[in-house]
C-alpha cells in the first residue's frame, strides 16, 4: 500500500526486472476506484488485526529490525489474497497477494466478454499502456 502515492500520481514497483525499483504512473481515472478498493482491503485488514492476524511477509532484515511492521497498513498488499496461509518458517497465519493467475483469468474473461478476438493478457496490457504513453 505504501508504494502508491496518490498525491504524486505514482506507483513504485519494487524489485522488478533486473531487481530494480521503478516508478510508473497512477492514472487519474484509477484513483477513485483504487481508493474504494483500498477502503475494502483496509476493512479486511482491520478484521484480521482484531483476530490476531494481519501480518504479511517482509524481507528478513526488515522483519528482524521492525518486528511489528508486518502488521502495519502500509506494508499490506493492495490486491491481497482472500485466504490466509501458514508461514512454514514461523507457523503464523499470513495473507499473501493474489496469485498472478487471478489477474490473468480476469483479463481473459473480460476480453471474451468484450468480444476481443486478439490475444489479451497482463503482458498485453502492460505494452498497450506503454504504447499509449508515447
Amino acid at each position: 500500500v505504501k508504494d502508491v502515492d496518490f498525491g504524486r500520481s505514482e506507483i513504485t514497483v519494487r524489485d522488478g526486472k533486473g531487481r530494480k525499483d521503478r516508478i510508473t504512473l497512477l492514472p487519474a481515472r484509477l484513483k477513485e476506484p483504487l481508493t474504494e478498493h483500498l477502503t475494502k482491503v483496509h476493512l479486511r485488514h482491520d478484521v484480521d488485526i482484531e483476530k490476531g492476524l494481519g501480518a504479511v511477509e517482509l524481507p528478513d532484515a526488515l522483519s528482524r529490525k521492525f518486528p511489528r511492521a508486518a502488521f502495519e497498513w502500509g506494508w499490506q498488499w493492495i490486491f491481497s489474497a482472500t485466504r490466509h496461509y501458514i508461514d512454514r518458517d514461523t507457523g503464523r497465519q499470513r495473507r499473501h497477494h493474489l496469485h498472478a493467475t487471478v489477474a490473468q483469468r480476469a483479463i481473459k474473461e473480460a476480453a471474451i466478454k468484450a468480444r476481443i478476438t486478439k490475444r489479451a493478457s497482463t503482458h498485453t496490457l502492460r505494452h498497450s499502456f506503454a504504447t499509449h504513453l508515447l
